[in-house]
């Protein structure tokens, strides 16, 4: 089973940067799972932001095109979303997601915060 966490969450002005970093527990989930993140803002549901395949194939929600960038890296097991030009729709707790032959496992969340 695999152990997922989250960091890299805080307060941010509109218009900055953060990196979240999830780091996976076990190599096998690190390296031939399909790693995701989603975000659940106050009072939503919790969506989609961004995914990478094992083969490094990613994909992002519309809202984040150009300004997030989804990575990972094998050698530490860790998977990356850096966020740029923040905007206060941003703001919500982000959570890490791997799919590994049709289990799901989810981190705990890291919040992020994006306000004057």
């Amino acid at each position: 089973q695999a152990q997922l966490v989250e960091s890299g969450g805080g307060l941010v002005q509109p218009g900055g940067s953060l990196r979240l970093s999830c780091e996976v527990s076990e190599e096998i989930f690190s390296r031939h799972g399909h790693m995701a993140w989603f975000r659940q803002g106050p009072g939503k549901e919790r969506e989609f932001v961004a995914s990478i395949t094992s083969d490094e194939r990613t994909l992002y929600t519309d809202s984040v095109k150009g300004r997030f960038a989804i990575s990972r890296s094998h050698l530490s097991k860790t998977k990356y979303l850096q966020m740029n030009s923040l905007e206060p729709e941003n703001t919500g707790v982000y959570y890490c997601n791997c799919q590994y032959l049709g289990a799901g496992y989810w981190g705990q969340g890291t919040r992020v915060t994006v306000s004057f």
